[in-house]
């Protein structure tokens, strides 16, 4: 009954919607209706769980914000975040604040990275108590990830207490490297033009000079309160987000801001009621494992500061207590097409699932190129302007 009642609904408003938006727009209004919908509930979560997390219960949508000087930006003294809720907090605060060493820091896309990798460590952590070897998974987008698990030779020889450390450690090494690569591909799917909000495209903030580190630092914190199961997941992650901006070097609001707005026409310009995005850093650590922050050249306030860059999550640790893990995206979008033929190439055997490992440094290679061509910056130094 209520599967016909959601068809129904579906349609109608596909036909309403054919008249406003157009053929292209209602296709994808119709097919994100239907596939944006949450996985099936799991049953009751099992023994092992991490203090404050649960495997039931996926993270909400959090939006990021422009790190420019425009309107409806709010930079954020580094003292004054509130404390950290999992699927939100009306105490918590999100915002823009710069830092020394990182440059600036999206705090709503920390907090996002935070929440999906506790919340895809519970997951793995359950499914490895229940002896899954397949899962499956979303975030916001349409987007399917298939993960397959292969369990050590040995797992059952082993008694409760070694195989529940053993299945915490990988859950939380799993978990960020699950996000990190979620939130990756998100940024690759709104390069290629995949809008959350069919009315808004996210092109202009794909790729932003501060997304991939403001995710990347997300994922650090979040494995780090994993880690101290004395408190919920919540208390631990708001302590080290502040303990993660001392050492950043994080500035007040009003420093921020300025050397935000000295940045602009370079980094950033207003054109009308909107913002268009200049610098971007397609850095998600192909190179040499780690993501190099995107320092502003014009904040003296910091003394000639070092960058300071983080390493993205591996599967080293999973591999050595014998886990091997793969991964695969279905994309699901309406812009898969144009996805698979800039990584493979023309062809018809050019089709999903894709794996990560193999198709983002194909991706990320040809954005770069495609950025040259629409006349993007790159930077190529870790301070820009230097």
């Amino acid at each position: 009954m209520c599967r016909g009642l959601c068809v129904f609904w579906v349609c109608v408003l596909s036909m309403l919607s054919a008249s406003v938006f157009g053929c292209r727009q209602t296709v994808r209004l119709a097919g994100s209706a239907v596939r944006q919908n949450p996985l099936r509930r799991i049953g009751p979560s099992g023994g092992w769980t991490f203090n404050g997390l649960d495997a039931r219960v996926p993270p909400s949508y959090r939006p990021g914000s422009y790190a420019s000087a425009t309107r409806r930006v709010t930079f954020l003294d580094p003292a004054d975040l509130g404390p950290h809720g999992y699927r939100f907090d009306g105490a918590e605060r999100s915002g823009i604040v710069y830092t020394c060493r990182a440059g600036h820091i999206d705090i709503a896309h920390v907090r996002k990275a935070i929440d999906w990798t506790g919340y895809l460590a519970a997951v793995v952590l359950d499914r490895i108590e229940a002896g899954r070897t397949t899962f499956q998974f979303k975030q916001i987008e349409p987007s399917l990830y298939h993960v397959d698990l292969t369990f050590p030779d040995d797992w059952t020889d082993l008694d409760d207490g070694q195989r529940e450390r053993i299945a915490r450690e990988v859950a939380c090494d799993l978990g960020a490297h699950l996000a990190w690569t979620g939130l990756t591909w998100h940024e690759i799917l709104t390069w290629f033009g995949y809008r959350f909000k069919i009315w808004q495209s996210e092109f202009p903030s794909a790729f932003s000079w501060e997304d991939n580190y403001s995710n990347l630092l997300g994922t650090r914190i979040a494995v780090a309160a994993l880690g101290d199961e004395s408190r919920p997941f919540d208390e631990v992650v708001t302590d080290l987000l502040d303990e993660w901006l001392v050492e950043l070097g994080a500035q007040p609001a009003e420093a921020a801001e300025e050397i935000t707005g000295a940045m602009r026409d370079r980094w950033f310009s207003s054109q009308g009621f909107f913002t268009v995005i200049h610098e971007r850093n397609f850095d998600i650590g192909l190179d040499d494992g780690h993501v190099t922050p995107r320092l502003a050249p014009t904040a003296v306030v910091c003394d000639d500061p070092e960058p300071r860059p983080l390493a993205i999550p591996t599967l080293d640790r999973p591999a050595r207590h014998g886990f091997l893990v793969r991964v695969q995206i279905e994309p699901r979008v309406w812009e898969e097409r144009r996805i698979l033929t800039a990584a493979f190439g023309p062809s018809d055997e050019a089709t999903g699932p894709l794996e990560p490992v193999v198709a983002f440094p194909l991706l990320m290679d040809y954005i770069e190129r495609d950025a040259v061509a629409r006349g993007i910056p790159r930077a190529e130094s870790e301070v820009a302007g230097k």
